[in-house]
């Protein structure tokens, strides 16, 4: 059954024709059809079914042999010389009709090419098959018989990977130089600016009125339908925003349209707050799409920032820092008198970036991040509890004011391995006092650098039994807190226990280890 509408093809990066036929290895040659530059491949596939509509992906490449097209060359049969001319004529239109109807199968079900291997079945690339491949404007490749339809699938197959690999440097080098653009003085035209370099388009930063604010890249007859695309988004994010929205919520799409042969996309930035960034390219790609979001969730931060003046205070906090001001007197300019930390890791073996570090704080409600190497920390006031995010694992320290930072800091961190150690999405301090709280500080490091000398300076060991102790002594998840193998752990514990003199099996050395490292 026919599609009622164009065929979709696969997301995979298209690659051109061209570039196949220009590998001198494979000795394609293009015998019909139009001579595109801009004909692209999606995909190879080999089938020698008569009708394969049903298993194209849209996009392909098709390889076949011409098995199921009569008329394969060979000696002709005893008695073909003398055969009846009239029925010579109705067989070739026979052939011809059934060829026919193949090309214009393979063009309905979205294929980009045809390539028809010459040998065993065929001498010859059949003279209907490039008559009917001309008429249905469908390129028709000639494989010769030395190449092997697993050699040209192979060759696409390579092309894509290229393809795909020299788009994902694209998106990762615009999003650096998108980054770099939001730290200039002048960030939201740099931001602008750069995203119109990165899609070759142009990108609009509208008001909350629908106007204008800036804009980058040429002018074109697609400004108006953009414009009207961020006018209705505006119009929705005012019928659904919530009075209580965070103002660095993640943009969202108002979807996609087309106007004057270009591609139209429109951001909100925020929730209900009235800037929308307009996008509009000749073409757009995944990666593209990618670009534009990363610059969105930018433009959402600083046109927050804008807003609510909470740019103006950090700066003002910061100078007073680094005048000699106290935490405590600087806190109130950043939001509040009481904090939480949050200590953040992407799911999976992703290292963060500053977009990714930038997007988490956004989601958090905050702009105080700080990227680490394998984490990001946040500083989110106490009156805004953080809630799980999509791909990232959290810690969450219990509340304090700005002398407790540090304490609320190491806080995060064991409540971030005990998340990792647990597979669960976020995991908060459990508030309250403790047995520690009633023995004097000092005597308690007194007793737990002694308790603990065999193996100070030894951090890794130090690292892991806190950990194991934390876990309740599981090895799996000491291993999956510290990724590292749980014979790895096994031999760290073994080796604490003989360095201590300790039976790591007893509950009151175990609690006694935990206090001591409580301490460290």
């Amino acid at each position: 059954m026919m599609s009622s509408g164009p065929p979709a093809v696969p997301p995979t990066p298209p690659v051109p024709l061209a570039a196949l036929l220009a590998r001198e290895d494979l000795g394609l040659r293009q015998i019909a059809g139009p001579a595109d530059a801009g004909t692209v491949l999606h995909g190879a596939h080999s089938s020698e079914m008569a009708d394969p509509y049903p298993y194209l992906l849209g996009g392909d490449l098709l390889l076949t042999a011409g098995v199921h097209i009569p008329g394969t060359a060979g000696p002709p049969t005893p008695g073909s010389e003398t055969a009846d001319p009239g029925t010579a004529s109705r067989e070739a239109a026979a052939v011809g009709t059934h060829v026919d109807d193949y090309v214009s199968r393979v063009v309905a079900a979205g294929g980009a090419a045809l390539g028809f291997g010459v040998a065993p079945v065929h001498d010859t690339v059949p003279p209907a098959l490039v008559a009917a491949c001309e008429a249905h404007g469908l390129p028709l490749l000639e494989v010769p018989p030395q190449t092997t339809f697993a050699a040209v699938a192979r060759a696409v197959w390579q092309l894509i990977e290229r393809a795909r690999t020299a788009e994902l440097r694209r998106v990762t080098e615009a999003q650096q130089s998108l980054a770099a653009a939001a730290s200039r003085p002048d960030p939201v035209p740099s931001v602008l600016r750069q995203l119109a370099r990165r899609i070759g388009g142009r990108a609009v930063l509208y008001g909350p009125e629908g106007a204008e604010i800036a804009g980058a890249g040429s002018p074109s007859e697609a400004d108006g339908p953009l414009a009207a695309l961020a006018r209705l988004l505006l119009s929705r994010a005012a019928a659904t925003a919530a009075p209580a929205a965070s103002s660095a919520t993640p943009p969202a799409t108002a979807g996609d349209t087309t106007a004057a042969g270009v591609h139209l996309s429109a951001y909100a930035l925020g929730a209900g707050r009235g800037f929308v960034l307009g996008v509009a390219a000749a073409r757009r790609s995944p990666g593209d799409h990618t670009i534009a979001s990363v610059a969105a969730v930018l433009l959402s931060l600083l046109t927050g920032e804008q807003q609510s003046g909470s740019g103006a205070a950090r700066s003002s906090a910061l100078v007073r820092l680094l005048l000699g001001g106290a935490p405590e007197e600087v806190a109130p300019l950043l939001g509040g008198e009481r904090w939480l930390v949050v200590h953040g890791r992407p799911h999976g073996e992703r290292t963060p970036d500053p977009v990714a570090a930038s997007a988490l704080g956004a989601g958090l409600g905050s702009p105080l991040v700080d990227l680490g190497a394998d984490v990001v920390r946040v500083l989110v006031p106490a009156g805004r509890p953080p809630r799980p995010q999509p791909g990232w694992v959290l810690g969450v320290s219990a509340d304090a004011d700005p002398a407790g930072w540090p304490a609320a800091d190491a806080q995060a961190a064991r409540a971030l391995a005990r998340a990792l150690a647990t597979r669960t999405a976020l995991v908060r301090h459990g508030p309250g006092a403790g047995l520690l709280d009633l023995v004097p500080a000092d005597e308690a490091r007194d007793h737990a650098r002694t308790l603990l000398a065999p193996v100070a300076g030894r951090a890794a060991l130090v690292e892991t039994l806190r950990a194991w102790l934390s876990l309740h002594g599981s090895w799996d998840r000491t291993a999956v807190a510290l990724a590292v193998h749980r014979n790895t752990v096994r031999q760290r514990i073994a080796r604490c226990a003989a360095l201590l003199d300790a039976d790591l099996d007893d509950p009151d050395v175990r609690m006694e280890l935990w206090f001591a490292l409580k301490q460290d």
